[in-house]
């Protein structure tokens, strides 16, 4: 008799690819058997997958992106997508398939559903993505990543987390060094497409501090690279010490020693945040799809682990004010540090195998 079989559906970007890694690794570790359905953009973030996972290509594509003769050939695309994944799954038939979004996952639970295979998904933001969105009444269980997650009518959610890395896990509830007349550690992070408008704002911001705390930061600064000079220049005019770099492969020990994190609200960063429970300032990504950072932020502010900033009301002096609020009240600081870390799921991948297993038992 073979191990059970779960088939987990992802799209080619990060937000998607991170989780359904962690689930395969878990899910191999108990004796399962795992293969990733995904296109051959998915395929190409795949290289981080053990190699006991057996990676299957499906055609797929975006209806909304795109010209009018990309959208035509589209629909035809995910047809042969879905024919592709019903003779895979009634040649070796899953015990459970899991979706975690984007298009490349919309083969696979189609299939799933026509087969009346156990099923569910995964979704990572605060607000469903369109795949998820359409498949959400019709699978068993919708595990949320964020708390809470906007669901439509009569949809009952899990919150489950977003899993973290192990760097993150390692550093998960690392004691807090409140704010004080010593060297403090400000983080600032943006993703790739978000890190402008914290390295126009957050030096002019620091820059306005008064002497007596700017005088005591210490500052590590994701930026674009062709603002890693004029960013660090800003810095060095009003002696404030800085790293400035495109990428920091050193962030979970950066966020474990930080007094102060300032953040744009992507799900993995919020989980990233939460997990270690450290304070935020958050500035979420206003042209998100469907502003979902917005969403994401929700659960990290009302718990009181986070202040937020639209980024309508971002400048450098409501920035230099928020800062300031957080530096210069140690007890407080340290009151957002508790609620923060009261919001993580360090067990998040295990809350997911929990419902893949139900799932599993249920469908044999």
């Amino acid at each position: 008799m073979s191990a059970p079989l779960l088939v987990i559906a992802a799209g080619g970007t990060g937000g998607h690819m991170f989780p359904a890694q962690a689930l395969a690794e878990a899910m191999l570790a108990r004796g399962w058997r795992v293969k990733l359905s995904t296109d051959a953009r998915g395929a190409r973030y795949a290289g981080g997958f053990p190699r006991e996972v057996q990676i299957q290509r499906v055609a797929a594509d975006s209806l909304a992106r795109g010209g009018l003769a990309e959208r035509v050939v589209a629909p035809f695309r995910l047809g042969a997508g879905v024919l592709a994944a019903l003779v895979s799954m009634l040649r070796d038939r899953p015990n459970v398939v899991a979706g975690f979004g984007g298009y490349p996952s919309f083969p696979a639970l189609t299939a799933a559903i026509a087969l009346k295979l156990p099923r569910m998904i995964h979704e990572q933001n605060g607000l469903l993505g369109r795949v998820n969105e359409l498949y959400a009444k019709r699978v068993h269980a919708v595990a949320c990543g964020t708390w809470p997650t906007e669901l439509p009518e009569g949809v009952e959610g899990w919150h489950t987390g977003n899993p973290v890395r192990a760097a993150v896990l390692d550093r998960a509830g690392a004691p807090y060094i409140p704010p004080g007349d010593y060297p403090m550690s400000l983080v600032a992070i943006g993703g790739s497409q978000g890190a402008r408008a914290l390295s126009d704002t957050v030096p002019a911001a620091v820059a306005q501090l008064p002497d007596g705390l700017r005088r005591h930061i210490r500052v590590a600064h994701q930026a674009r690279e062709e603002d890693v000079a004029r960013v660090t220049a800003a810095y060095a005019e009003v002696g404030v010490e800085a790293e400035v770099r495109p990428f920091f492969d050193d962030i979970p020990a950066r966020l474990a020693e930080a007094q102060l994190v300032i953040s744009r609200a992507g799900a993995s960063s919020i989980a990233d945040i939460s997990v270690i429970g450290r304070p935020a300032i958050l500035i979420p990504y206003p042209y998100a799809t469907g502003d979902h950072q917005t969403a994401n932020a929700r659960g990290l502010v009302e718990a009181g682990g986070a202040i937020r900033i639209p980024e309508s009301a971002l400048d450098p002096a409501a920035l230099a004010a928020q800062i300031a609020t957080v530096l210069e009240q140690p007890e407080g600081a340290s009151q957002m540090a508790r609620a923060a870390l009261s919001c993580g799921r360090p067990d998040a991948t295990d809350r997911l195998v929990e419902i893949v297993e139900a799932l599993g038992g249920e469908g044999q």
